[in-house]
């Protein structure tokens, strides 16, 4: 049996936060051309080639293999190509749209966690070394 999560303040507010973000007219269109992608067996293959020839590639690089013109240019043959698909395109386009509205909601909430209240827009803004020693690498 799975474990229950305790129903408080914050996980009610989260979930309206999430029902928010699934009623999010732009959400449902990432969600469309997602579910478009996976329907699609043909571009998913495509799509999962070049991932695994990419990682064989890097795989390559990490153990100190010199990688050949003839494996990189065929890399490059295979993405553009897949960038031509327009399925595959829009699932690109509809994956980065995800992670800016995660990164979004994650900077908002450690922003208000950190400062103890809800940020200001400028302070949203803001890159997190202008306050130094974040350990963000910058």
């Amino acid at each position: 049996m799975a474990p229950t999560i305790e129903e408080t303040p914050i996980t009610r507010k989260t979930r309206e936060l999430c029902q928010a973000i699934l009623d999010e007219p732009s959400i449902r269109s990432v969600r469309e051309r997602i579910d478009t992608f996976m329907a699609d067996e043909e571009t998913r293959a495509q799509y999962d080639g070049l991932v695994a020839k990419g990682q064989a590639l890097q795989q390559k690089q990490q153990s100190s293999v010199a990688l050949t013109g003839e494996e990189i240019s065929d890399f490059e043959q295979d993405r553009d190509s897949l960038l031509k698909n327009p399925v595959a395109r829009e699932f690109l386009d509809a994956q980065q749209e995800l992670s800016e509205v995660r990164e979004s909601i994650h900077k908002y909430v450690n922003k208000t966690l950190e400062l103890g209240r809800l940020p200001a827009e400028e302070e949203l803004s803001e890159s997190c070394c202008s306050e130094g020693g974040c350990g963000c690498g910058h």
